[in-house]
């Protein structure tokens, strides 16, 4: 079962896309989100975004100043500052 998962920041969308794990940094710590997990909204931390693909691959952004919501198998990450690294 796959996790849909949409990083975007202010001007942009960064990365969507299909996942199996999905850890991002919250005010109360890193959280780590796979399909079936159970609603949340958190306040996103300065930080790193690792995405594993469902292939493997991973993708990693650094965000800050936003929020992460779960919803079903939907993960939606915005932040105010967010780019991928490298």
């Amino acid at each position: 079962m796959a996790l849909h998962v949409s990083l975007v920041s202010a001007d942009a969308e960064l990365w969507t896309g299909e996942a199996s794990l999905v850890v991002a940094k919250t005010v109360e710590g890193e959280l780590g989100f796979m399909a079936g997990h159970e609603p949340v909204l958190a306040i996103l931390a300065a930080g790193q975004v690792r995405i594993t693909q469902l292939d493997g691959t991973k993708v990693l952004a650094t965000a800050r100043d936003g929020f992460v919501s779960m919803e079903g198998d939907s993960l939606t990450i915005v932040a105010g500052n967010a780019a991928l690294v490298a």
